[in-house]
């Protein structure tokens, strides 16, 4: 299975081990879920935008015709 590894500042690491411990959850897989929701995030809003142009370009070619 792939991994990555990533260096953080001492600083953004006791953060980041903070915000697991709020989480309830061990580091590794706090991170992995954080990334994995903001990449979910990412695709989504790409989708909507793509749709909402979709859209926009479907009327514009309507008033075109």
């Amino acid at each position: 299975m792939p991994s990555l590894n990533i260096t953080f500042t001492d600083e953004e690491h006791a953060q980041l081990q903070e915000a697991a411990k709020r989480a309830g959850k061990a580091l590794k897989p706090f991170a992995h879920d954080v990334v994995v929701d903001a990449t979910s995030d990412y695709r989504r809003a790409v989708l909507e935008a793509a749709h909402r142009a979709a859209v926009w370009s479907a009327e514009l070619n309507q008033r075109l015709k």
